[in-house]
């Protein structure tokens, strides 16, 4: 039997991999943010607020005490919403040990500060705690599939190779395929903006433009994302990987993507608070289009989707108004490569 492994969140992306760890032979300790959750959980063996018709294995313990989870296993797999990441780590972090990998499973970029999910960790955690113990995980892996044992395949990324393959090997199964990979900020970029893009394509589904519209915002999604990750330092083929096209392909495309539906409703003529009202789960990538949006004008990119999904959210714009204003700007010329080796 492989290291046990603890999950921290018991929503839906936490409760799928707690799931389909243990049905592999993982034992996990899942916790739940409230008594309550915990106590039916534990009880039902169900989370039916989540993720409702899947049962939890035997090999799932839950628990609502946070001591009790942090001491379970050297594994920490943070699964909370990303803008609430800072805060639970820090009372995480009276239970650190050194030999504790911390591995963050939220999409997104916090909103006051623009650091990624890992950023975040190294900021609370480190010292005691050494930088290259902290990793992600990501990736197209829609939570409901998951749980069902469907076929998917995600990236784990950590700065030190040895710590990328130990969160590969503690979360690959026979159905869970994990690719290590060293470029932890490209990774989290790629991961994090999709959520944006989703939000432009479920936009493009409610108002009606149909597929070509989609593949150009998917498409030329991409190369925004990628100029905003090699402004950063990324590497510029991370884009072209699971936690780029991948990641950004399934959420602009699922009908289980929570960030495309948003969209959706707000193409279809909806508001952002009555979207938002409708909703049970968290749209990561609310909130992450502020970053995103910031984080491009601090680095001086040009994002004209972010852009139009940004105008749309928070200044009032019309989607059918962003759609021209995309479609009408200046002639440009399709390049994909890095200027460094354009110039060569």
């Amino acid at each position: 039997m492989s290291a046990p492994i603890s999950i921290f969140g018991a929503g839906s992306w936490g409760t799928a991999l707690a799931v389909h760890l243990a049905q592999s032979g993982r034992s996990v300790t899942l916790w739940a943010r409230r008594d309550e959750q915990a106590s039916e959980l534990s009880d039902t063996r169900r989370n039916q607020e989540y993720l409702p018709g899947i049962a939890l294995p035997p090999l799932v313990q839950v628990t609502s005490d946070l001591e009790e989870a942090a001491m379970a296993s050297d594994m920490w797999a943070i699964a909370v919403p990303s803008q609430q990441v800072r805060s639970f780590v820090s009372r995480l972090r009276p239970y650190l040990r050194p030999d504790v990998i911390a591995v963050s499973l939220a999409k997104g970029i916090e909103n006051d500060t623009l650091m990624t999910m890992s950023q975040v960790l190294e900021d609370v955690l480190v010292p005691p705690l050494d930088r290259e113990r902290i990793g992600v995980l990501y990736g197209p892996s829609h939570a409901e599939e998951v749980a069902e044992g469907r076929p998917t395949t995600v990236v784990a990324a950590a700065h030190a190779s040895s710590v990328a393959e130990s969160v590969q090997e503690a979360f690959m199964t026979d159905r869970l395929r994990v690719y290590a990979n060293t470029d932890v900020i490209g990774v989290e970029i790629g991961g994090s903006a999709k959520n944006v893009l989703a939000i432009a394509a479920g936009i493009s589904d409610g108002v009606g433009y149909g597929d070509n519209a989609k593949a150009a915002l998917v498409t030329r999604g991409i190369a925004e994302i990628k100029r905003l990750g090699l402004a950063l330092g990324a590497d510029a083929m991370t884009f072209a990987g699971l936690a780029g096209i991948g990641d950004l392909v399934v959420t602009c495309m699922s009908r289980h993507s929570r960030n495309r539906g948003l969209g959706e409703q707000i193409g279809s003529g909806k508001t952002l608070d009555e979207a938002l009202g409708s909703m049970h789960m968290v749209a990561e990538g609310v909130k992450t289009t502020r970053s995103i949006h910031d984080l491009a004008e601090r680095h001086h990119i040009e994002m004209p989707i972010t852009e139009a999904v940004y105008a749309v959210l928070f200044e009032g714009r019309r989607p059918h108004e962003m759609m021209e204003k995309l479609m009408t700007r200046s002639a440009k010329r399709e390049n994909w490569l890095p200027e460094v080796l354009q110039e060569s």
